[in-house]
């Protein structure tokens, strides 16, 4: 017996210490913009493969020789397919399908199939090689087999939406889901036995649900990689996020490794923000004080130009300077040809660049890339393919002292995005008069020095956070730093004016959501308040150019990367209306002039007209919240409403408008007393104005607080402080009273209400918690259940810019003391 309490007693040790390790539930690798994005989805860098942040495999991988002895660090062994039964994405085949329910034995081999159509695959809506509009799809495809002795048979399939498929009439894969994206499943031998010599068939049932449509299937088999001498594991000894940085600390036998990635995304300088180069540092030092002759390799696959990994590649190699290079990217170039949410880039060209004394770089297939430096061989890949990597191998002589060299890792996107039928330029080359080759020669000319500024940015930021919100807050803050700027990407308009434009990812993929703009903004609005002028800058063309016609903004300028004009479905016009009111104050606060008022003065105030009619008690409509469906006399609606007001009578105030600023601040306030007569539920405000029994938070109210409005009394942000801590999940306040699912970028904002620290620090623990311990381990998720911590949806978006409210509550508070 205490035996077994001592093994538990060491697993609990075991679990703590694990539970210590963990620092946030993906870890930020190469941050740069939605397309150039490289996360670790574990909390050991070397037990899993590195991933584009829609959890697409985009390796990249690291060992270390020491002593003849071989130890992995970075990512894992990619998986290597053989096509066995090729899917429509890698060569052209029909399947026989029908539309009507067929008769009884439809999925078997020997089934008389001959009244079905025949079409080509992939079968669906939109680029669909063969239409598909009915709810239903029966769909049987031949082939034939001379061998059946196949281990890892896998199928590799997309499918949207629910599906039942069989081999030779054998059930092998059923789900009430659907893919977007291709993904191979293992087949299990009970049904790999079904598969014969000669004919076999694979049969299909696919159902619509909702939305698009698609089935495209094939089969593969997976080839393990055949490494040779046995790989160790480095051990991982920590790992710290900063603002800019991730840094790991390994131990590789005599020596210890510390691997730093850097995306300088630094807000004081928009050409070294934009700059499309992330750092990649290895410092080696000895652990025994002795010398130790040692090699690193880097590899990074071609599936970084990639939106599917079997698009084929072209990779080469040159030299630019002082730096030896490599090349890769698709065959095809389709630039800008495809919008959607999970989409990776597939156009324009990753950049692997080196020092040439540092190291030796070459290609070859992700199948022999590692093996050939486990085992000491050279190895010459082809330079036009599937699945190459891109290699770099560094010698190293170990000391006592520490030794460092830097891989540069850079992508060329040639064109970023579409506004409005014009195709722009990346930032760092909207003049046309730049280089990807003078982009990674400025890169390690600026090396030290940025490098230099990124570590003390980190500490900086920190610090400021730590002293406006606690721990929890600044660690919170440094998790979402990178994030939340690479979400977007840094463009000029034709007009000449900064764009900064998010993608709402794995949420719909629009491109500048209004909605998404507005809790990203604090953010940049303590770091650089021209970053959110160009968040609004595309919103206030699109009106006042007239492609937009209505009395409020838009939604969204279109589906990323494609700017042409809104595609969401539904407008929100209260939401939309509040919000870039809100914002426009905002930016005058913190400025201290209304400027940028004064030139979109007239649009502010038709978008302020119709609030003054409209928004008081919305109409049922959506708001940012929606997810969690319409709703009609949405009481944080209406104070979004309230609060608009009376930022544009601010806004009136500035600019010396005196008898406008009279007017709507005094209609806001005489709203805000309306509104806690009506919105009165006893110890808290309800939901809607209609509904007593219900609750939300009103995490809109804290613009009042920030702007020094005075709109709302005090007492309400107390009322609803006090209401909703006793309301607290083990990982959060619910977002209301329908569900107990949440938004941690709004519970921030909510506890930025209290009017202690303390409070403010039992709203931020809990969330805190989910970073930590959610089972969901995706890029920070904002939408997660407060019950479990696991993710319902969206991952890796800008809005946890909004986690810096606490921040800039503090510099709107230190300015004002100031003065």
């Amino acid at each position: 017996m205490r035996q077994f309490m001592l093994s538990l007693g060491l697993l609990a040790t075991a679990l703590a210490v694990s539970a210590q390790q963990r620092k946030a539930p993906a870890y930020p690798l190469v941050t740069q913009d939605p397309y150039f994005s490289i996360w670790s989805f574990s909390d050991q860098l070397n037990a899993s493969p590195t991933k584009h942040w829609t959890g697409a495999s985009q390796g990249l991988s690291g060992l270390i020789k020491v002593e003849g002895k071989v130890y992995s660090f970075l990512g894992t062994a990619e998986k290597h397919f053989e096509v066995l039964l090729p899917t429509a994405e890698d060569q052209r085949y029909t399947a026989k399908y029908t539309e009507s329910a067929p008769a009884a034995g439809w999925e078997k081999a020997d089934y008389n199939d001959k009244d079905w159509k025949t079409g080509n695959a992939p079968f669906g809506d939109g680029e669909a090689k063969t239409q598909w509009k009915s709810d239903q799809l029966w769909m049987r495809r031949e082939f034939n087999l001379d061998h059946i002795e196949l281990k890892g048979l896998n199928l590799r399939i997309n499918h949207d939406d629910n599906i039942e498929l069989f081999l030779n009439g054998v059930k092998v894969y059923s789900c009430n889901c659907w893919t977007g994206k291709y993904i191979d499943i293992p087949i299990d031998e009970k049904a790999k036995g079904a598969l014969k010599k000669g004919k076999n068939v694979l049969a299909a049932y696919i159902k619509n649900t909702a939305g698009g449509q698609w089935l495209d299937v094939g089969l593969v088999v997976e080839k393990p990689a055949s490494e040779g001498k046995q790989v160790l594991q480095a051990r991982q000894n920590s790992v710290t996020i900063n603002a800019t940085q991730t840094i790991y600390q390994f131990t590789a036998g005599k020596v210890n490794l510390e691997l730093t990635f850097t995306s300088p995304l630094l807000m004081d300088n928009l050409d070294l923000l934009a700059r499309p180069v992330s750092y990649v540092s290895f410092k080696l030092k000895a652990n025994d004080g002795k010398k130790h002759p040692a090699e690193v390799y880097f590899g990074a696959s071609t599936a970084i130009a990639t939106n599917n990994p079997v698009q084929e590649v072209a990779a080469s190699g040159y030299r630019n300077g002082v730096l030896s290079v490599l090349k890769a990217g698709t065959t095809a170039q389709p630039v800008l040809q495809k919008r959607g949410d999970d989409l990776r880039i597939d156009w324009g060209y990753l950049h692997i660049a080196v020092a040439r004394n540092s190291g030796k770089q070459y290609v070859a297939s992700s199948a022999a890339a590692r093996s050939s430096f486990i085992n000491g061989k050279a190895a010459t890949g082809p330079a036009k393919g599937k699945n190459l990597t891109l290699v770099t191998v560094m010698p190293f002589n170990v000391g006592a002292a520490a030794t460092e060299k830097t891989v540069l890792i850079g992508y060329d996107d040639i064109e970023s995005v579409q506004y409005f039928g014009t195709n722009l330029k990346p930032w760092w080359n909207r003049k046309n008069n730049q280089t990807i080759d003078r982009q990674l020669t400025l890169a390690v000319n600026e090396q030290a020095a940025v490098l230099q500024k990124c570590r003390a940015f980190n500490k900086q930021y920190h610090a400021a956070n730590l002293k406006a919100g606690g721990k929890a807050y600044a660690d919170l803050s440094d998790l979402s730093y990178r994030q939340a700027i690479s979400a977007h990407k840094l463009v000029e308009s034709p007009q000449g004016e900064i764009l900064f434009l998010s993608k709402e990812n794995f949420s719909n993929g629009s491109i500048n959501t209004v909605d998404v703009t507005y809790p990203s903004a604090p953010l940049f609005l303590v770091y650089n308040t021209g970053l959110l002028k160009g968040m609004l800058n595309g919103i206030f063309y699109y009106s006042e150019s007239g492609k937009w016609k209505k009395p409020f903004p838009a939604h969204d300028l279109g589906t990323y990367p494609l700017a042409n004009g809104q595609t969401y479905g539904e407008d929100m016009p209260v939401e939309e209306a509040g919000n870039m009111l809100i914002l426009t104050a905002a930016i005058a606060r913190v400025e201290g002039n209304a400027t940028y008022a004064r030139k979109h003065w007239k649009t502010l105030s038709l978008w302020a007209d119709y609030l003054s009619k409209n928004g008081f008690d919305p109409a049922n409509q959506l708001c940012t919240d929606d997810f969690a469906g319409h709703l009609a006399r949405n009481t944080n609606l209406s104070v979004k409403a309230i609060v608009a007001l009376g930022g544009y009578g601010m806004l009136a105030a500035q600019l010396g408008e005196r008898e406008t600023a009279a007017k709507y601040s005094s209609m806001a306030k005489e709203m805000a007393k309306k509104w806690m007569e009506m919105a009165d539920a006893g110890d808290h405000y309800a939901l809607t104005f209609d509904l007593k029994n219900t609750w939300s938070q009103k995490y809109n109210l804290v613009w009042d607080k920030l702007l020094k409005m005075d709109i709302f009394p005090k007492s309400v942000y107390k009322k609803e402080i006090d209401f909703y801590l006793e309301k607290q999940n083990a990982f959060g306040l619910p977002l209301d009273s329908r569900k107990t699912y949440t938004k941690s970028d709004w519970i921030v904002w909510t506890a930025t209400l209290a009017d202690n620290q303390a409070d403010f620090e039992r709203f931020i623990k809990p969330v805190e918690k989910f970073v930590l311990e959610s089972p969901s381990r995706v890029p920070l998720s904002d939408w997660y259940e407060t019950t479990n911590g696991k993710q319902v949806g969206f991952q890796a978006r800008s809005v946890v810019g909004g986690y810096a409210i606490k921040l800039l509550e503090a510099l709107l508070n230190k300015r004002q003391q100031t003065n």
